[in-house]
């Protein structure tokens, strides 16, 4: 072997290990990829649209499949109430035991209920506290709902023996 002969091997086995080096950087594949995406959106756009399509196809429908678990959210529940049966008032939108379970006269007077006015909040009877027993005496259906409202007598505390009207959600 000459001495030309194994200089050139030389030099074509540096410029094959620099060619390699280069082919191989990630910066080098990411252009390439970029370059071939490029060249197939000029040369076949239908091809280049339809697979972004797909791509987001795909997407959607793997943020669309929750799983297979489905998870019930509870909350209060009407009981079945009957009449003479006694209960306790539960106010079913506080977690506050000191709230109150609101009385009032007549069945769809709750809807317009305004505590604004200070004699509403001081007048006698109107709000019980969670926990005291009553007795249902009467049912009434309203809004598509069967029995959402309930006629309660109280049977302890200072309103003892008096009556008035509440949700049936808050009687428990």
């Amino acid at each position: 072997m000459s001495n030309e002969e194994s200089i050139e091997q030389v030099v074509d086995t540096e410029q094959t290990a620099e060619t390699e080096q280069v082919v191989n950087s990630p910066s080098d594949k990411a252009g390439n990829i970029i370059s071939l995406l490029l060249s197939l959106k000029e040369n076949n756009p239908k091809v280049f649209f339809g697979a972004i399509g797909g791509l987001v196809i795909l997407l959607l429908v793997l943020m669309m499949s929750g799983g297979n678990e489905a998870k019930l959210v509870s909350g209060p529940v009407i009981k079945n109430l009957a009449v003479g049966q006694k209960y306790v008032l539960k106010s079913a939108n506080s977690y506050d035991p000191a709230a109150t379970v609101r009385l009032v006269g007549v069945p769809g007077a709750l809807a317009a209920y305004d505590d604004t006015e200070e004699a509403d909040r001081n007048a006698a009877c109107q709000h019980i506290p969670q926990g005291t027993p009553v007795s249902v005496l009467e049912l009434q259906d309203a809004y598509g709902t069967k029995n959402a409202f309930v006629k309660v007598q109280m049977e302890d505390g200072e309103c003892k023996g008096k009556d008035g009207w509440a949700l049936a959600i808050d009687v428990q």
